[in-house]
């Protein structure tokens, strides 16, 4: 289980280290908002580019990401069908959503695909899903229901067009698909500045835990506990059931599927909410109670299956 605690553990002393920086104030006031900016639109579209140019695009037709997909659908689904019929609104039932389905298959899922999977690659189909596939559908949707959806129907299709997540993620399939070779003078600095992302969606994560109250408290405590379930329990039985049931996969490759879903939400959905200004304490909560979760359920998972 090295693997598991390894990957909590870094992002458990990094947050700490955001939450110290919170309460001795060493940033201001704006230090947590500067953070998620810096974050959003320069290191994160940086680091997406640089992941994704150099990825192997053949990894994205494979019965692993297809029981990914559909895992990821349902949980999702459940958490949207639910949300409507609660009235949780777009902006909320959108985060939620994610918070539900979207895995942390970079900081933590890399390590933890190294240690106990064996092989770090495994992981690039749900991060290549998740970036290529989700994360623009996502943030197209937020846009348009932050107002973003007012104006002719052109400038609504170019939605996307005008996320610079979406833009990274989307710049850098077309790199790789095109074979080009970016050439080092660019993809260094390139390189230097999308090292940032994760540290910085971390400590600004720290730092919002300054002052806040026990999660899964407020107004939000329904969607949180809703997502919460969905993303520890919900999506890795999904995954389990596709798996073997529908996709016939056993051994390593079951492992491997069920694992991945297994991950906490992402820690970037902080980001997002953040960003839009819509399910922040929601975002914020369900990565705390999922994290935290997904260290018994891995360890049963990989105890189970392994």
């Amino acid at each position: 289980m090295q693997g598991v605690l390894t990957g909590f553990a870094v992002i458990a002393v990094v947050i700490g280290v955001g939450y110290v920086i919170g309460r001795r104030g060493h940033l201001g006031d704006q230090g947590r908002e500067v953070l998620t900016k810096l974050a959003f639109h320069v290191a994160s579209p940086a680091l997406l580019f640089t992941t994704l140019a150099r990825a192997d695009l053949s990894v994205v037709f494979s019965s692993r990401l297809l029981v990914t997909a559909l895992s990821t659908a349902a949980a999702a689904g459940v958490f949207v069908a639910v949300a409507v019929v609660r009235g949780w609104g777009v902006g909320r039932t959108t985060i939620g959503a994610l918070c539900s389905s979207y895995v942390n298959a970079g900081n933590l899922g890399i390590p933890i695909a190294v240690y106990v999977l064996g092989d770090a690659s495994l992981v690039a189909p749900v991060l290549l899903f998740q970036l290529v596939g989700v994360t623009p559908v996502a943030l197209t949707i937020l846009d348009l229901s932050g107002g973003g959806g007012q104006g002719p129907l052109w400038r609504r299709l170019l939605t996307p067009l005008r996320n610079p997540i979406a833009v990274g993620s989307l710049a850098g399939v077309a790199v790789s698909a095109s074979g080009v070779r970016v050439p080092s003078p660019l993809m260094d600095p390139l390189t230097l500045i999308g090292n940032m992302s994760v540290p910085a969606v971390l400590l600004a994560f720290g730092i919002s835990l300054c002052g806040s109250t026990w999660p899964g408290r407020g107004p939000d405590r329904h969607p949180v506990f809703l997502s919460v379930a969905l993303k520890s329990v919900g999506q890795p039985v999904a995954a389990w059931a596709l798996a073997t049931g529908v996709f016939g996969l056993h051994g390593a490759r079951l492992l491997d599927v069920v694992v991945t879903s297994a991950l906490p939400a992402a820690q970037n959905l902080y980001t997002y909410a953040s960003s839009y200004g819509v399910g922040e304490r929601l975002a914020r909560d369900s990565i705390l109670l999922s994290t935290v979760l997904s260290v018994p359920v891995l360890v049963v998972v990989a105890t189970l299956l392994g």
